[in-house]
């Protein structure tokens, strides 16, 4: 369906929003039509969120104005843009996880009397008219990332929503619920649904929308119909430079050489996850581990830097630099130079209301627990500033507290934290996801720089072109253990997909 001269549904006309004086949107024009999915991309902080949450009446515009059906609105709540037909379904999602699939559903249009029978029946006629496979009796926080963006999508069309916005939708998503997700937003388009999609995934912008519009620096810098637009166009419109020196997937033509052992793991078991896993890894290299979902590659990393605990008996070996060690708590490792940067940031990375400095100066006491007894504010402050202007973290002033950043400069002040420790082996687990093009680069140049300085680096990463481009070592897992080792040189994605899944 042709949506070239569909009337627009949704429109920002000058749309600024200003933060102590720093607009974080300026200036913003911006059309959705009828039936089509229009992608928004841009940098972190290029002001992506603030535009939708503004379109979704979390946020609200300090000048400028929105016209919906041709109409001036300015929803002041969700619940003001839900009754005009907005909704918007947020990186994390926003279901209540004691509460059951139907519960959910329903929740805010209970009638005065309800009967619980009554209520699950309804909501499995209505999740079987969407063809989603959900059990409307099951309680949330035991579904997958996937069935739980099933629940927030039925509920947005439950709510005869006529846009939905879709905030990273894919970034906890596996490949096989990947295409499942695009299934359902073909599906909402041919029901005339309006689809706004924020994604840092290039491809995928590419794959579904019919329009993109690029943001930068809070300003609309283009937007036009998808066909117009290939990776590189969308890469150095969104970062202002060109960035080929950065593409993935190149492999590498030169592998450092091998430092001393400075890890080595042997016959490892962790419960059903890791079985029997043996490896090593060295100073002066990037370690690159790749394997499917279940393959046990956080899991092992997990156990190594003492967050989770191999088997009591017949559990296996760990040596760092030939010292066995076995860690009930993270404490301890990171005081012995143990870092591990987490794959879920917003959960195990940081505290949300905390600043940047706060956040940072954290992982300086924690490696130095037992051996200080004051805080120092000047010292939490100096070493903010650092790391701030070290990892390019863009923020006002480093009393901004973590939750109002990008997820770009989140993810630069959880490897902060990590690296103010001084640690002599650092565990990068999906250390660029929901990251964009312009941050990805920031961080696989300090990874690299990690490794040039002697470091020993692990990398944890799903994306194949991340591990081909960052390692000198690849280690295919698979089944909870190591099957397959490649040389840099040696490597094609062909034979880590054949180790990975034979």
């Amino acid at each position: 369906m042709t949506t070239e001269f569909a009337p627009p549904v949704l429109e920002l006309r000058k749309a600024t929003k200003v933060y102590a004086g720093v607009p974080a949107i300026e200036e913003v024009d911006f059309s959705l039509r009828s039936g089509e999915i229009h992608a928004i991309v841009g940098e972190n902080g290029a002001g992506k969120s603030t535009m939708t949450k503004v379109m979704a009446g979390v946020v609200n515009l300090s000048s400028g104005e929105m016209l919906v059906d041709g109409h001036n609105v300015s929803p002041k709540t969700p619940n003001d843009a839900l009754r005009i037909g907005i909704a918007m379904v947020f990186q994390e999602t926003s279901l209540v996880p004691t509460m059951t699939v139907a519960q959910n559903l329903f929740l805010g249009q209970e009638r005065y009397f309800n009967r619980l029978r009554g209520i699950y029946i309804e909501a499995q006629q209505f999740m079987q008219s969407l063809q989603f496979d959900v059990d409307p009796t099951a309680v949330v926080s035991l579904l997958g990332a996937a069935k739980k963006q099933m629940v927030e999508i039925a509920r947005a069309v439950l709510h005869n929503a006529k846009v939905i916005i879709f905030d990273e939708p894919t970034a906890s998503l596996t490949p096989e619920e990947k295409k499942y997700f695009f299934d359902l937003v073909l599906d909402l388009k041919k029901r005339g649904v309006s689809i706004i999609f924020i994604s840092h995934a290039l491809e995928e912008a590419l794959l579904v929308s019919d329009r993109i519009t690029i943001l930068r620096d809070g300003k609309r810098v283009v937007t036009d119909d998808k066909d117009t637009f290939d990776r590189a166009r969308i890469v150095k419109e969104m970062v202002g430079r060109d960035l080929s020196q950065t593409h993935y997937g190149q492999r590498k033509t030169t592998v450092r050489q091998q430092g001393k052992r400075v890890l080595s793991v042997q016959n490892l078991r962790m419960a059903a996850m890791v079985k029997n896993n043996s490896l090593s890894v060295f100073a002066g290299q990037v370690t690159g581990v790749f394997g499917l979902v279940g393959s046990g590659r956080t899991e092992t990393f997990k156990v190594v830097a003492g967050i989770i605990k191999r088997d009591f008996m017949h559990g296996g070996e760990i040596l760092l630099n030939d010292r066995p060690v076995r860690y009930l708590v993270p404490a301890p490792a990171v005081r012995d130079g143990v870092a591990y940067v987490t794959e879920d940031r917003k959960l195990e990375g940081f505290f949300e209301t905390k600043s940047i400095a706060g956040n940072i100066y954290l992982g300086l006491l924690a490696k130095l627990r037992g051996k200080r007894d004051l805080v120092s504010r000047r010292e939490e402050g100096e070493s903010g500033e650092h790391w701030i202007k070290r990892l390019n973290i863009r923020a006002i002033s480093k009393d901004v507290k973590a939750i109002e950043l990008s997820g770009g400069n989140q993810q630069k002040v959880v490897i902060s934290k990590s690296l103010i420790q001084d640690p002599e082996l650092i565990i990068f687990d999906e250390p660029t996801r929901g990251v964009d093009v312009g941050a990805i680069a920031e961080i696989h140049q300090l990874i690299n720089q990690l490794a040039d300085e002697g470091k020993a680096v692990v990398v944890i990463s799903s994306y194949l072109p991340e591990i081909m481009s960052l390692s000198d070592r690849i280690l295919v897992q698979r089944m909870g253990k190591v099957v397959e080792e490649f040389s840099s040189p040696e490597a094609t994605e062909e034979k880590i997909m054949y180790a990975a899944i034979h």
